[in-house]
C-alpha cells in the first residue's frame, strides 16, 4: 500500500494489519459464513483489520497480489470516524436491496439521496410521529386479539409471522391509510421472499432478477394499485398516509416520476416491518429463555406507566445489541484516511459491524448474556460514541428509528401482561442475510402469563 510521508517530522501511517491468508483460505473452503471470517479478523486483529477475498496463501502484501484488502470497523471511535464524522470520505455505492427497492432512499447516493432524505425526514420526527401514533396502536390491539384466540383455542401459530404481520399492518396504515386487508397481505408475502433470497441470488442482476420475478412482479401490482388509490384521492380510514404525502410532492418535483415513488414505497415497506418483525421475534426467544426479564420489565411499574414503558424499551434496546437491525454496513473510501492510526486508500472497501460491536466483552460484559438491565442501570452500557449502533450512525443511519422503537413497545405493552409462548420448537442458529433472522419457523402455543409464571417458580 502506497503511503505518502505526512507533515515534516511525522513517520507515515502503517496499513491496516491483515488476517493471514490462510486462515481466509481454510474459511472459504469449509464454507464458512461471512460472519464467521469476520469474527476471526476481529478476535485476531482487534477494532479495525483487514483481510483479503479469492487469494491463495502465498498473497499479501509483498506477495505480488492485486487488489486492495476490504477493511473490517468494530472500534466505537473507529465507527465513529466512518460513519458520523467523515461520512464523505466513507461513502455508500451501493445496496444488495437494490433490486427490490430500486432507487429509493435506502440505496439511493449522492444528491439524489439528499433530496430523498430530506423530504421523508419530518416524517419521522417528534411531530411527524404522532400523526401514526393510533395507527401503531390499531394495529397492536388487533394482533392482541389474534393471541387472545389462539390462548382460547389453543391453537399452534408462528410467533415470527405474528411478528409480520403486525408489523406489515402497522406500516402498510402508515402509508396508505388503510388497514392490512387479506388479499394485500398475501401478495406482499413476496417482499419477505424477495429479502430471504437476497443472499443467494446470482451476482448478475439480469439473472437475479429473473430469478424473483414472478414475486417483484406481485410487488409491483401492490405498488402501483396504492399509488393510483393515491392519485385519485383516496386517503383510507386512518386519513391520508405517508404514500399520500410522496405524490403529492411530485407536483413540484418532477424526480418523483410512479417509478421512483413505487420505489420509495417498497423501500419503506422493508425498513418498515422486516426489521420490526426480526428484532421482535428475536426478543420472544430470548424471554424464553430468560423469563425473569419479562417479570422483571412488568413490575417496573403498572400499566400506562412510564417505568414500565421504560422497562419495555429496554428490552428491546438489549435485543437490538444482540441483534442489530443493520448487522453490517458497507462502505467505500472515495479518499485516503488515516484510521485508528492506520492508512486507508481510496478505492478501499469497508465494513462496519454494528454485531460484533456490540459483543466486545470490553465495552459490554458478558456479552453473550441477555440482560435488559444495561439500558435501565446507571453504567449499565458504555458510553463511547460508536459503542452502541443498531441502526447506523451519522447521516445516513436508519429514518424510522422512532418509529420501529414505537411500535416494538406498543405491541409489547399489549402482549407481554396476558401471554407467554410456550414455542414447541426453536431455530439452532441465525440466518446473516439483510438481517440477522432466526433460521427456521417458530411454532408456538399460548398459555397465560400467570400459569407459566406459577410454573417457573
Amino acid at each position: 500500500m502506497a503511503i505518502e510521508a505526512g507533515p515534516a517530522g511525522h513517520r507515515p501511517s502503517p496499513p491496516v494489519p491483515e488476517l493471514d491468508p490462510s486462515v481466509v483460505a481454510r474459511w472459504s473452503a469449509g464454507g464458512g459464513q461471512l460472519v464467521e471470517l469476520l469474527a476471526e479478523v476481529c478476535g485476531r486483529l482487534g477494532g479495525v483489520g483487514a483481510f483479503r477475498l479469492g487469494e491463495g496463501p502465498g498473497s499479501g502484501p509483498g506477495s505480488g497480489s492485486t487488489g486492495r484488502p476490504t477493511v473490517l470497523v468494530t472500534d466505537p471511535g473507529a465507527i465513529q470516524h466512518v460513519l458520523a464524522l467523515h461520512p464523505q470520505r466513507y461513502v455508500k455505492r451501493s445496496h444488495r436491496a437494490r433490486l427490490l427497492v430500486g432507487e429509493g432512499v435506502l440505496s439511493a447516493t449522492g444528491e439524489a439521496w439528499k433530496r430523498q432524505r430530506r423530504l421523508l425526514q419530518s416524517q419521522f420526527t417528534g411531530t411527524g410521529m404522532r400523526r401514526y401514533e393510533q395507527r401503531i396502536a390499531e394495529a397492536a390491539r388487533i394482533t392482541a386479539g389474534r393471541w387472545s384466540a389462539y390462548a382460547r383455542t389453543g391453537e399452534v401459530f408462528d410467533v415470527g409471522e405474528e411478528m409480520r404481520r403486525f408489523a406489515l399492518d402497522t406500516i402498510w396504515r402508515s402509508l396508505t391509510g388503510h388497514p392490512l386487508d387479506v388479499d394485500t397481505e398475501r401478495e406482499l408475502g413476496s417482499v419477505a421472499a424477495v429479502v430471504a433470497a437476497l443472499p443467494t441470488l446470482p451476482a448478475d442482476s439480469a439473472d437475479a432478477g429473473e430469478a424473483v420475478a414472478g414475486d417483484l412482479a406481485r410487488i409491483d401490482a401492490v405498488a402501483h394499485h396504492a399509488i393510483a388509490a393515491a392519485r385519485g384521492g383516496s386517503a383510507g380510514p386512518d386519513g391520508p398516509g405517508l404514500l399520500h404525502m410522496l405524490v403529492e410532492a411530485s407536483a413540484e418535483r418532477p424526480e418523483y416520476t410512479d417509478r421512483l415513488i413505487r420505489d420509495e414505497l417498497v423501500t419503506l415497506l422493508v425498513a418498515g416491518h422486516e426489521t420490526t418483525a426480526t428484532t421482535l421475534t428475536w426478543l420472544y426467544l430470548l424471554l424464553d429463555r430468560r423469563p425473569e426479564a419479562r417479570e422483571r420489565a412488568l413490575s417496573a411499574g403498572g400499566e400506562g406507566s412510564a417505568e414500565r414503558r421504560e422497562a419495555i424499551q429496554a428490552l428491546v434496546s438489549e435485543t437490538l445489541r444482540l441483534y442489530p437491525s443493520a448487522w453490517i454496513l458497507p462502505r467505500h473510501a472515495v479518499e485516503d484516511d488515516v484510521l485508528a492510526g492506520y492508512a486507508v486508500e481510496a478505492g478501499t472497501d469497508v465494513i462496519v459491524c454494528p454485531y460484533l460491536a456490540h459483543r466486545d466483552p470490553a465495552l459490554w460484559p458478558d456479552p453473550g448474556r441477555f440482560d435488559p438491565l444495561r439500558f435501565t442501570a446507571p453504567g449499565g452500557r458504555p458510553a463511547v460514541p460508536g459503542g452502541y449502533v443498531p441502526f447506523g450512525i451519522g447521516p445516513r443511519a436508519c429514518l424510522g428509528l422512532q418509529f420501529a422503537l414505537r411500535e416494538s413497545t406498543v405491541l409489547l405493552e399489549h402482549l407481554l401482561p396476558a401471554h407467554v409462548p410456550v414455542f414447541g420448537s426453536v431455530p439452532d442458529k441465525a440466518a446473516y442475510g439483510i438481517t440477522v433472522r432466526p433460521d427456521g419457523p417458530t411454532p408456538a402455543t399460548l398459555a397465560a402469563r400467570a400459569a407459566r409464571a406459577a410454573r417457573g417458580r
